[in-house]
């Protein structure tokens, strides 16, 4: 649902509850906010900590939340649920020219190269960016989500929706209009994690940073920026970017409480997500009616000076759409030079790697050990000869940063001038193991 910038205040209208799971894994702490939101303004009603629920039973901390949200009337809102930052890839895919309707299929097409993971262990969920050409991607393990799924379930908490903090934030921060833009807008926040610092960000060239850095802040903002594309951006905790002393669930509550204003990013599937009673959109619907009737009888009466206005536009847009679409074919040649260029330099060092490992070989096996047959290909190097003793040669290749794991590849016979071998040894090529 696409809803004008001046227009958010007046759809803002609901009750929420968010939970941010934190903590180690297997050993969950729950955050959780419960909030209610009016045009124009928003009101934290509680805010409940569950410590440890990964390892107390279901039940027990089930029953506590569900006290909680009885208490403030809540029981029938599904809450939105932030997975932990670590347990999810968020990526940003730039999707120049593709129309709406092709970007499921576009994102798609590209999932794979997106995430670590097996293709049946990976649960994806994507919404494009309003106002980019941009698509905010996430993705996390079947099996993490389908433990979360099971842990909520058996303690009884209604879940409409798996998401993750980029799109709670980038949501909370439109609920009631759109930021500024421009090269100034761009913004940078950040909190302290138990495991280093996780920043949040905005700009031109990046409309949504997401990342998590076991680093000091200096060098995880300084990162950030260069990301984002900005010299510089005085960075501040997320608590006072929304003015909530827990950012996180309180982002996600928003979310909860407004979804039809919020980013669609949802990884829970389908069928395991709980949705509010109908009843209780009763006074959203009829204030949205309202609204609606007021909107249609302002645009009935359009001045003008806007019709002139929009026609000026559409002539400027119609002059500079050939020079963005001569862009785009600038940007996809110079992206096959970049990788025809990568696979002429991976040729070359493969060469080079080649002629190291023989060279090395060459230093560490001297006379009178000799070699009769050598077999190099890119993983392994097999080699067969004589010398006077074959016990050692395991531990002398083994001592070669180029080489590991080597074995007889067959058991060493005795010869007349001393022992035959046949020796397999693995290759570390640059680069692994770092």
């Amino acid at each position: 649902m696409t809803i004008p910038s001046g227009l958010h205040k007046w759809f803002a209208f609901g009750s929420g509850v968010g939970i941010e799971v934190g903590g180690p894994a297997g050993a969950e702490s729950l955050h959780v906010t419960a909030v209610r939101i009016r045009p124009g303004r928003v009101r934290v009603v509680a805010e409940l900590d569950i410590p440890d629920a990964g390892h107390r039973g279901a039940g027990a901390w089930g029953t506590e939340y569900a006290a909680f949200v009885r208490k403030h009337g809540m029981s029938h809102v599904p809450a939105t649920v932030l997975l932990p930052r670590r347990d999810v890839i968020v990526r940003q895919v730039p999707l120049p020219g593709v129309a709406a309707k092709e970007i499921d299929s576009a994102i798609a097409f590209q999932l794979e190269g997106l995430h670590p993971y097996a293709e049946a262990d990976a649960v994806a969920s994507w919404a494009p960016l309003p106002g980019t050409s941009s698509v905010l991607v996430a993705i996390t393990r079947r099996s993490l989500m389908e433990r979360f799924v099971t842990m909520f379930g058996e303690a009884g908490v209604k879940v409409g929706s798996f998401s993750c903090s980029a799109a709670a934030i980038y949501s909370a921060r439109r609920l009631f209009g759109t930021p500024a833009a421009g090269a100034d807008a761009a913004v940078l926040a950040y909190q302290e994690t138990p495991t280093g610092v996780e920043i949040y960000g905005e700009s031109a060239a990046r409309p949504v940073f997401s990342a998590e850095f076991a680093v000091p802040f200096d060098r995880a903002a300084a990162q950030a920026a260069a990301e984002m594309r900005i010299e510089s951006a005085a960075a501040q905790p997320l608590q006072e970017m929304l003015g909530a002393p827990q950012p996180m669930p309180y982002a996600a509550a928003l979310s909860s409480a407004c979804p039809r204003i919020s980013l669609p990013l949802n990884l829970l599937p389908e069928e395991n997500r709980e949705h509010s009673s109908r009843a209780v959109w009763i006074v959203s619907t009829a204030s949205a009616v309202v609204v609606l009737l007021l909107a249609g009888a302002l645009a009935a009466f359009p001045r003008y000076e806007e019709r002139e206005y929009l026609k000026a536009l559409e002539a400027e847009i119609a002059k500079v759409e050939p020079l963005a679409g001569r862009s785009v074919e600038l940007d996809r040649q110079i992206d096959s030079a970049r990788r025809r260029i990568a696979l002429l330099d991976g040729f070359r060092a493969q060469t080079k790697a080649d002629m190291d490992a023989l060279a090395e070989l060459t230093r560490i096996l001297p006379p009178p050990t000799w070699i009769n047959s050598l077999e190099l290909n890119r993983a392994q190097v097999t080699i067969a000869g004589e010398t006077p003793q074959t016990a050692p040669l395991l531990q002398v290749i083994d001592g070669s940063p180029l080489f590991e794991g080597s074995e007889f590849a067959q058991p060493p016979l005795r010869s007349g001038s001393g022992e035959a071998f046949r020796i397999r040894a693995k290759r570390v090529l640059a680069g692994e193991g770092q």
